[in-house]
């Protein structure tokens, strides 16, 4: 088979929780305060193989909702996604995981935490979109860059 023949395989296996935890801290009695609390979140992604040509990549989010010094909630979900991707070149295949396979994970995480904090008691939270791709560049120039890059 000539190099030409050989087609990319980019393929989504399964989409999972892989991690999920809510605390209510201050209940009951948190529920009795009208103030809105201020919403922090934290997002991180991490990809690898898992098999040959086989690769998980997760997203998780830590929100973490306050009045004042008082913790109202905090979730941690973590959102997975197993990835089957063969005969894509070894260049591609970084910004692939890095860019690629959040972006199809984060829609499913973003139900989850919302899923999650309504269930806990409180309105929903609604994560912003993310710009999956600004983040990857962000964190190659933050990297060392590798001696033979050029």
């Amino acid at each position: 088979m000539s190099e030409q023949e050989v087609q990319a395989v980019f393929a989504i296996e399964k989409l999972y929780v892989k991690d999920l935890s809510v605390e209510v801290p201050n209940s009951p009695q948190i529920f009795l305060e009208r103030e809105t609390p201020e919403i922090g979140v934290q997002l991180t992604t991490q990809s690898g193989p898992i098999a040959d040509g086989v690769y998980e990549t997760i997203v998780k989010a830590t929100v973490t909702a306050k009045l004042g010094d008082k913790v109202m909630f905090l979730v941690e979900a973590a959102q997975a996604g197993i990835f089957r991707i063969t005969d894509i070149p070894e260049d591609q295949l970084e910004p692939v995981l890095g860019i690629g396979c959040p972006n199809i994970v984060f829609p499913y995480l973003r139900e989850t935490v919302s899923d999650l904090v309504g269930r806990a008691g409180f309105p929903p939270v609604l994560l912003n979109p993310v710009n999956f791709e600004a983040l990857y560049m962000q964190q190659k120039q933050t990297a060392p860059a590798s001696p033979a890059s050029h």
